[in-house]
């Protein structure tokens, strides 16, 4: 298909830039030209990509996403954990892989987290600590308790730290037995 392209060409001189007083104006030439132009006018295909699904961010996670995120956490053993005094919110956020603002919500909600604070308002937490988040971290993602039946279970249950580092203790064994099967 062939297209016509229109230019236009303005004819103006100096007399323009500095018109003198009064001056009756006189019309401006133009000139136009055309040029033939080939355009070749094929339809454009884009390469359809493969539809992502949109992943909710809202409400609350099903219990096969919260079990795989649960076994992503990195907390050190006790040797390790116990070798600092005390660990910064960004640390423990990061051994959980959570915001900084779910585990000082945490700090906030549960009477068994006392984080000391500097003058700067900073939290730090004892090795202590930690093991209390990861027990509440275990009842909040892996046991699906709510925050109120989590802090009662707590209050109740006189042994239930006894109880998680049994829980612990399974896990590593059930972990083990599995590596050792998946090598025969």
């Amino acid at each position: 298909m062939k297209l016509r392209q229109t230019t236009f060409d303005f004819d103006f001189s100096d007399e323009d830039a500095n018109p003198p007083e009064k001056k009756q104006e006189q019309p401006k030439s133009v000139v136009v030209q055309q040029e033939p132009i080939e355009v070749d006018l094929q339809p454009i295909v884009l390469a359809e990509a493969a539809p992502v699904p949109k992943k909710s961010v809202r409400g609350r996670m099903k219990i096969s996403d919260m079990a795989a995120e649960a076994e992503t956490i990195e907390i050190p053993d006790d040797e390790a954990l116990f070798s600092k005094s005390y660990y910064s919110i960004g640390t423990v956020a990061q051994m959980f892989k959570a915001n900084q603002s779910l585990i000082r919500f945490w700090a906030n909600e549960f009477d068994v987290l006392k984080p000391k604070k500097n003058a700067k308002g900073d939290r730090f937490f004892r090795p202590e600590d930690v093991k209390n988040l990861k027990l509440i971290y275990h009842l909040l993602r892996e046991r699906k308790y709510t925050i109120e039946g989590a802090k009662e279970f707590l209050k109740k249950s006189k042994h239930a730290d006894q109880k998680f580092q049994t829980i612990e203790s399974l896990k590593n064994i059930q972990s083990f037995l599995l590596e050792l099967k998946a090598g025969l």
